[in-house]
């Protein structure tokens, strides 16, 4: 069986970010296990611009900012292997992984870094009724087949959801000549980022209805339409508020879930609310030496922010197979409240932690005038004024090393929005 220092499963922008990081910090053995072709991940069908103004401080697509990562991977001789699905990962780092040439092989691995990414929630997991013609697409596949393969998924389009893909699919539908007819949305506030909704909805004259919901499909063999409803706060549809919409394509973007089958069947523990694993300040899971990173952990945002934990996450496994880092043993949890769904970390060892430890997290509805308040078990130490939070923008806070050390008894921080 071969062995490496570090076994990192994913080649998209987090595999590869994590691979320079773990590099750069003095770890020769190193092997990525990518399931695709090429190395960059979704990265590779997102030709829309707008990645890499932190990371790069310009403009990029999204090839252009996965092949600069792909190039400093190149650069350093990092070992890859494409094409390679890995099967499973043992609780003792072994890792089993096929591709065509090699067969069935295992590797056995001084530390893991998961970097697997996330994958779209389907029609199946909503439960709308109708009939299941030709025509329903995920908006990321229709990505696919529009940017990749050259295939245009229809010409009538009705997008469910408004996460940032839908947005960005509605925006390249219509430049391709299709008639965007509604972007329909379940909740009262949009899932994406604000200039997703400026630039591909309200720049192409095409309409938002939020709080609203599919009730219905209409066609045997392909789509002829569907049917759109209000919902009430609980999500039910509103009787009477039907709408009907002739289409041929309909196009899903409700969500997308971190992709943790390899993380549940080597017994990391995982978070209800993100479906991402529970991680400690190094970005390490419940299975010591296993580390995660980017969407694997939580969906983010923006693909730099993606970048930065992955580099994170390199470092503290290099820190792990060198023996370094070991801790104090006194654990703070931190607790999301009050309108915060959850924070990653979820636990924090001052003694590992770096100078400053940044925390992110999400919000569970839109907050305007409102602020962030952080408290050191009773105290609050923290209170920041934001003009508005959505659930669809990453939220973060930098905690200090050495307010943390003032405070040596200290059991819990709690994150939680405020009224100003």
């Amino acid at each position: 069986m071969r062995e490496y220092d570090i076994v990192i499963i994913g080649g998209g922008p987090a595999g590869l970010a994590a691979a320079v990081a773990a590099r750069d910090n003095g770890i020769e053995s190193i092997l990525i296990l990518e399931r695709d072709k090429e190395l960059g991940g979704i990265l590779n069908q997102c030709i829309h611009n707008g990645f890499g103004l932190h990371t790069f401080k310009e403009e990029l697509t999204g090839p252009e900012y996965a092949a600069r990562f792909a190039a400093q991977v190149f650069a350093r001789n990092i070992e890859y292997k494409l094409n390679t699905m890995v099967m499973d990962i043992s609780p003792q780092k072994v890792v089993t992984a096929m591709n065509r040439e090699e067969g069935l092989f295992e590797i056995q691995a001084k530390a893991v870094i998961l970097a697997m990414g996330c994958r779209e929630r389907s029609r199946g997991a909503l439960n709308i009724p109708g009939y299941r013609p030709a025509g329903i697409f995920s908006a990321g596949t229709a990505q696919r087949l529009v940017n990749m393969e050259g295939y245009m998924p229809g010409r009538e389009v009705v997008i469910l959801g408004s996460g940032d893909i839908g947005l960005i699919m509605a925006r390249r539908m219509t430049l391709e000549g299709a008639k965007v007819k509604v972007v329909a949305e379940l909740m009262p506030y949009s899932g994406g980022l604000k200039r997703n909704i400026v630039q591909c909805l309200d720049d192409y004259g095409i309409p938002l209805k939020l709080s609203h919901t599919v009730v219905d499909i209409r066609g045997k063999e392909r789509l002829t339409g569907i049917t759109l409803a209000a919902v009430d706060e609980k999500g039910r549809p509103i009787p009477g508020t039907e709408e009907d919409y002739d289409c041929d394509t309909l196009l899903l973007s409700v969500g997308l879930i971190p992709e943790n089958e390899l993380s549940n069947g080597m017994g990391v523990e995982m978070s209800r609310v993100t479906s991402g694993p529970v991680v400690n300040e190094s970005l390490e899971t419940s299975v010591e030496g296993v580390f995660a990173c980017g969407n694997v952990l939580h969906v983010h945002d923006l693909v730099d922010f993606v970048s930065e934990e992955a580099a994170a996450a390199g470092k503290n496994a290099a820190k792990y197979v060198k023996g370094a880092g070991t801790g104090s043993g006194h654990v703070i949890e931190l607790k999301a409240v009050d309108g915060v769904r959850y924070t990653v970390p979820c636990t924090i060892d001052p003694e590992r932690m770096e100078d400053t430890q940044i925390v992110r997290f999400r919000v569970g509805n839109v907050f305007k005038n409102c602020a962030i308040g952080v408290y050191f078990d009773d105290e609050q130490v923290m209170k920041r004024k934001r003009p508005v939070m959505a659930p669809g923008e990453m939220e973060e806070i930098k905690l200090e090393k050495g307010k943390l050390q003032l405070h040596p008894g200290l059991k819990t921080i709690t994150i939680k929005v405020e009224e100003v």
